[in-house]
């Protein structure tokens, strides 16, 4: 075939509802299971909130009360002769009409040049199991920022076969902050994976956990939430403790403390500790009150002298 007849461009997708929507995700490769997996779990528990957070154009049209998620459907590519599977097709009612929905997810590091043509390809072979119109979404997780272009192109130098596109979501450029006040448990497991710096890690951290606390979600909710976000966004011993230090000065501290977290065991020893330390010196304030030897004062609560002696000047003894 003469070069000029092959397709101009590899596809990505982008869908308008039209009267029978469809949507889907997608991404099976043993290489990235565990990212596949927490991605599938996330979504499909959450995804009502994940099109209202990302996707309001469809999220408004979807009947949520007739959603079911359809059972894994094994596809064969005989171009590639490779196995592919469709991880989450979703079928509802959009507008009153029978649809599918499907979301595909490429992890992050897995950039592909003909993404594009290849999701084309599996929109067509989930169109043609099931035969309703398809929303295809696309959800690209990977680390930079890539700005891809969600559509494939086949035509000939005469004439204009088809162009198909899809709805896309690269998280990368998503700014955390617009998210912060939405309480949406999708966007907040997500925001471990928008644009960050390393310098506001901790500042992520702190806004992710003001939502988890607002929220309010039943403990296996949180958990899901939780540990998809540490999952994505770790915090080193240093900017561990800066977290603990600024969660201990807000007023509702405590409520912080009940979230399910890497941290939380760390966050309470510290405080324990802390409250441990205070009753110390208040042995040692009254104690010194009653001019007990300094030494003396050292043995039983564990201070050093110094800080006794520093107590004492404090307090005027």
């Amino acid at each position: 075939m003469p070069k000029s007849f092959l397709p101009r461009e590899k596809p990505i997708i982008s869908w308008m509802p039209q009267k029978n929507p469809t949507l889907f995700i997608h991404e099976k490769s043993p290489a990235y299971k565990k990212h596949d997996q927490l991605f599938k779990t996330l979504i499909t528990n959450f995804f009502e909130e994940f099109l209202e957070a990302f996707f309001p154009d469809v999220h408004q049209f979807v009947d949520f009360t007739s959603v079911k998620q359809l059972s894994e459907e094994v596809y064969t590519d005989l171009i590639d002769g490779e196995t592919r599977r469709l991880d989450i097709v979703m079928e509802t009612k959009m507008r009153g009409v029978e649809t599918a929905i499907i979301v595909h997810i490429e992890p992050q590091s897995s950039y592909q040049p003909y993404f594009n043509e290849r999701m084309f390809r599996y929109y067509s072979l989930l169109y043609n199991k099931l035969r309703k119109p398809i929303m295809p979404i696309a959800v690209f997780s990977y680390d930079e920022n890539r700005n891809t272009k969600e559509e494939f192109t086949l035509a000939f130098p005469n004439f204009h076969v088809l162009t198909f596109r899809y709805k896309k979501l690269e998280l990368r450029q998503k700014d955390w902050r617009a998210y912060i006040k939405a309480d949406n448990p999708a966007a907040a497991a997500l925001m471990s994976k928008m644009g960050y710096t390393e310098k506001e890690k901790v500042q992520v951290k702190i806004a992710f956990l003001q939502m988890l606390v607002r929220m309010q979600l039943n403990s296996a909710q949180s958990e899901l939430v939780n540990g998809f976000f540490e999952y994505y966004l770790k915090l080193d011993e240093v900017e561990e403790e800066e977290l603990v230090k600024q969660i201990n000065q807000l007023e509702n501290s405590d409520e912080f403390f009940e979230l399910p977290n890497s941290w939380r065991d760390k966050g309470r020893e510290e405080g324990l500790e802390q409250g441990r330390l205070a009753e110390k010196e208040e042995i040692a304030r009254k104690s010194l009150a009653e001019n007990v030897d300094v030494d003396f004062i050292a043995k039983i609560t564990g201070l050093s002298v110094e800080r006794i002696i520093e107590i004492k000047k404090n307090h005027g003894k």
